[in-house]
């Protein structure tokens, strides 16, 4: 969006953040009901492979996912096409948010290695189609805010002086702002990988990443009245959003211990089992067994998450009691609807049939198979 850079720092910071809201309650309806669903993780996941490639802010990626998103919702789109549709919201989205210097090139986008191996080839004409059937089926309005756009404005405040660190005041503020920031732009990345995030408000998702940060990192009052009040939404309306954070997180955890074990016993596998080994490569390797005994706890996946409760232990813990207020403003009640995405008005309505319009339909010479995913950014932090 046409936001000043830092905007939450400066005085309009408070006006800004009720336009955000007001324009959520407009965002068109998500019904989760393309063909291609199931091909969904793997686009995002390329849109934001690239977005980082070229550098591109957050607002800008999330703008991209969330224009594939609708448009998926109302087209029936082959496999081959969808790479030109991600790369088109990407480019669009791009425009929007950033300058103009920040904008890939096409010849930037052809070289990248997932169009040569599709042996896809871009060209203006394409493009230009692409980008005018999106203007024309978000009826030419970009405007539409996502989680990226409130995390900076609820991280200004996210972490203060009184909070208390596993019971003990904060020895390091600074460096607490730090982690909990690597900790939002994990979960903000982590609603982008499941299309189920959509059925929350983008001011929700971006506070219940706010939230879900406060827990891993073990900060008190989990939800203080300061959030509060800043994000409108109370810790009861947090909670069925702030789960789906908190088992994805639990799960990527898991996942690297898997992947930290697999590679430590190939590397032992390596050790004791070499090749043909000679007699002196086997007297020497009489003592390489006690050394890795000796620092085999050096070697163990260490999360600072691991060695306290589990994150569905400490969200199913009462929270409630500390907090009086309980229930969002009624100005902003309706922007808060933890199932069921916001309903636009009849004249933001982007009722359209499933259909493959002409200006897209290309035909190419192969079959895509997906034969993976691209796995999440790891939230385990050097402490």
């Amino acid at each position: 969006m046409e936001l000043e850079a830092q905007w939450w720092t400066g005085q309009l910071a408070a006006d800004i953040h009720q336009a955000l809201r007001y324009k959520e309650l407009k965002l068109p309806s998500y019904k989760g009901q393309s063909p291609q669903l199931h091909l969904r993780r793997y686009f995002a996941d390329l849109i934001a492979i690239v977005s980082n490639r070229f550098r591109l802010c957050p607002a800008a990626r999330h703008l991209a996912v969330y224009l594939l998103d609708l448009f998926m919702d109302r087209y029936d789109i082959s496999t081959q096409q969808l790479h030109v549709v991600a790369l088109s919201c990407l480019l669009l989205a791009s425009k929007f948010e950033e300058k103009e210097d920040s904008v890939p090139k096409l010849e930037q986008l052809n070289s990248l290695g997932c169009m040569t191996n599709m042996n896809l080839v871009l060209t203006k004409q394409n493009l230009l189609h692409m980008e005018l059937l999106l203007l024309e089926t978000f009826q030419w309005n970009l405007c539409l805010p996502t989680a990226a756009h409130f995390i900076d404005y609820y991280l200004s405040i996210a972490v203060h002086e009184t909070d208390l660190h596993d019971g003990w005041p904060m020895v390091c503020l600074e460096k607490t702002k730090l982690y909990m920031a690597k900790y939002a732009d994990y979960f903000l990345e982590v609603s982008l990988q499941d299309h189920e995030f959509l059925n929350y408000a983008p001011s929700l998702v971006a506070t219940a990443c706010v939230a879900s940060s406060r827990i891993i990192l073990r900060l008190s009052p989990t939800w203080p009245t300061r959030l509060h009040h800043l994000t409108a939404y109370s810790w009861d309306f947090l909670v069925p959003c702030i789960e789906r954070l908190l088992i994805a997180h639990d799960n990527d955890v898991k996942e690297a211990n898997k992947q930290k074990g697999q590679q430590t016993q190939c590397a032992q596998q390596a050790v004791f089992q070499p090749p043909a080994p000679s007699a002196q490569q086997a007297n020497a390797q009489q003592h390489v067994p006690q050394y890795l005994q000796a620092h085999q706890s050096s070697l163990q996946y260490q999360h600072p998450a691991s060695q306290q409760q589990s994150c569905q232990q400490i969200l199913s813990s009462t929270h409630t009691a500390s907090y009086p207020l309980q229930t969002c403003p009624a100005a902003l009640h309706t922007s808060a609807q933890a199932r069921g995405h916001v309903q636009s008005s009849a004249a933001m309505s982007l009722a359209v049939p499933l259909e493959v319009k002409p200006c897209i339909s290309v035909s190419y010479n192969r079959t895509y198979q997906v034969n993976g995913r691209y796995s999440c950014i790891t939230p385990c932090f050097e402490r």
